[in-house]
């Protein structure tokens, strides 16, 4: 017993990092969401899981936030998480904008209604149980598992994409 406390105590503490991605045909248009969780203990993954979703009519940033509100509530207790989003506009709104938008009544600078206001606060919802930091990578630059994330976003727009392509093939024949 004394043996495995002492190798507990000289491990890595267990780090959780979410790589989250949305995607869309269209823009509005069919949607998707993906998420690749991972329990990471120093390099070494010790648990990972995959989440993807979608929608037949959305845009691309609603597709982002849903990944990220995903991450979090995917989450059964509250923890510590890193999410790496390649969304400037997830991140931007996270971490500068939100609260401003927020003290002026969900407006924003130009006194416009916020677009997405029912995300952005659930998302706020979904981290205040969280100890959340927001990390940003370039998209599409041949970080593995940003890429990972893309193609759960782009399968989980799947089955919107083929009903809407065939809705359309299905009206003209």
């Amino acid at each position: 017993m004394a043996e495995a406390s002492r190798r507990n105590a000289e491990s890595p503490p267990l780090e959780i990092v979410a790589f989250t991605d949305g995607a869309c045909s269209g823009n509005p248009g069919p949607g998707g969401w993906g998420v690749l969780l991972q329990a990471r203990r120093g390099d070494r993954v010790v648990k990972e899981r995959e989440l993807k979703g979608g929608e037949a009519e959305t845009t691309n940033n609603r597709m982002e936030l849903m990944a990220a509100i995903a991450a979090l509530e995917a989450l059964e207790r509250p923890s510590r998480i890193t999410i790496v989003t390649d969304s400037a506009y997830l991140k931007g709104g996270i971490t500068g904008w939100m609260d401003r938008w927020e003290r002026n009544g969900w407006r924003t600078s130009a006194k416009k209604p916020v677009k997405n206001e029912d995300l952005w606060r659930r998302l706020r919802e979904a981290a205040r149980r969280h100890e959340v930091h927001w990390q940003w990578v370039k998209g599409h630059a041949g970080h593995a598992e940003n890429e990972r994330a893309d193609r759960l976003a782009r399968e989980g727009m799947a089955p919107f994409k083929e009903r809407n392509e065939a809705g359309a093939t299905g009206s003209n024949g």
